[in-house]
């Protein structure tokens, strides 16, 4: 049989697998898609399938079809970075700029100090960093690994919980908004190398001028010549960051960060960013979850990779609400929201696992520290719904109470 059968196979594999699942189990309210396309990825991965059926996961999964996944997987990822950067709004972050920046870097700081914590804790061991990271490197990974939020999965929990249109909404998109801006920033830095400063520093001044040369030229073009210039931009910006030593994930935010959303409409945007949630990211889910690895940790094996996603989860959870509620106490919040919102900036799903596919891909950490980042990336997700659901309605209460007394 032919590497195009096979892929297509794959292919087949990937697309009906992980929705059959979700559709058949009914749990979208623990289980977004997005969720299910991941754990389908890690049972579909190595450690799971290749342990029980090896010669089937060698066929199917072979070489030549993992990069051909990979090609697919680095482009879908590549696009959907990129939109995100052109839908990053920080004109309504500044006009609340006290509120955001206070509650963004309580809801930032506080799980990246105990995430770096736990991740000093891992460290003390071998087999978590990575052949070419070093111990800043490593802990500055993990820690803000265990702090960001996933905007496109609070998006898409925010709707299913009808508050996406809401002035709580808008709130939390200001606050993740903002974290996901520092996720990039400090990836940057933990990519940052000194002997190929030279090459960054040339990245970031080329980069500079021939942004606001494009901005002239996209101001002047008309919209559908604007979204082919976007994906030659897109492309040329993300060879351009991988070459300098940092990531092409990196420049593809960076390309979207500079444009205007309004020189895109806004039909077509979201319906550009569904056809990728549908048609191309589930190769990318399923990709990450191939690269899993229990690997033997300590003698340990699997134990170990679980116990550090716990320790992990802990970390993260402990750490958001923490800082949150001492950003509610700062800023005088009723009581209520800050449970509400530390929860729902738990989601860590889709901006996470690409943060910690670059430092996988980077040799900052190993394949057995990013299966542990993993899996509490997909506890901390399938723990929102259900625990926001009823404050939700209990804050709704107290605030008809109040209105009516």
């Amino acid at each position: 049989m032919g590497t195009s059968e096979i892929f297509l196979i794959a292919l087949t594999i990937i697309l009906a697998v992980p929705w059959l699942a979700w559709r058949l189990l009914r749990r979208d309210d623990h289980a977004p898609l997005v969720v299910v396309q991941i754990v389908g990825g890690i049972l579909l991965g190595p450690g799971v399938l290749g342990a029980l059926y090896p010669a089937y996961y060698a066929f199917v999964f072979n070489p030549q079809v993992i990069g051909a996944l990979n090609g697919v997987a680095w482009w879908a990822v590549s696009l959907f970075v990129f939109i995100a950067g052109v839908e990053l709004d920080l004109a309504d972050a500044w006009g609340n700029a006290r509120e955001t920046l206070v509650t963004a870097s309580c809801a930032l700081l506080t799980p990246l100090v105990l995430g770096s914590l736990a991740a000093t804790v891992l460290l003390t061991m071998p087999g978590w960093l990575g052949e070419k990271g070093t111990w800043g490197q490593g802990v500055a990974g993990i820690g803000m690994a265990c702090a960001v939020t996933a905007l496109p999965i609070l998006v898409l929990l925010m709707e299913k919980l009808d508050i996406f249109r809401t002035a709580l909404g808008q709130r939390l998109l200001r606050y993740a908004s903002m974290d996901d801006v520092a996720i990039w920033g400090v990836l940057a830095l933990i990519l940052l190398d000194w002997q190929r400063i030279g090459r960054q520093g040339l990245f970031l001044v080329g980069f500079a001028l021939a942004a606001w040369g494009l901005r002239r030229l996209m101001a002047w073009v008309r919209e559908d010549d604007r979204w082919h210039i976007a994906l030659i931009w897109l492309a040329a910006v993300g060879f351009a960051a991988d070459w300098s030593g940092l990531h092409f994930m990196v420049g593809a935010f960076l390309a979207g960060a500079v444009l205007d959303a309004h020189w895109f409409e806004q039909g077509r945007r979201d319906a550009f960013r569904n056809f990728l949630l549908l048609a191309v990211m589930p190769v990318f889910f399923l990709s990450t979850g191939l690269r899993t690895q229990w690997g033997q940790v300590g003698g340990l094996g699997l134990a170990a990779v679980i116990g550090a996603a716990l320790l992990l989860l802990l970390a993260s959870v402990a750490g958001k609400l923490a800082g949150v509620h001492l950003a509610g106490r700062i800023l005088g919040w009723k009581k209520g929201e800050a449970s509400v919102i530390g929860w729902m900036l738990q989601t860590k799903a889709l901006i996470m696992i690409i943060f910690v596919n670059v430092l996988l891909d980077k040799k900052i950490i190993t394949a057995e520290a990013f299966t542990a980042l993993l899996l509490m990336a997909v506890m901390s997700t399938m723990l929102t719904t259900p625990i926001v659901r009823p404050l939700l309605k209990k804050l709704a209460d107290a605030f008809s109470a109040s209105a009516n007394s």
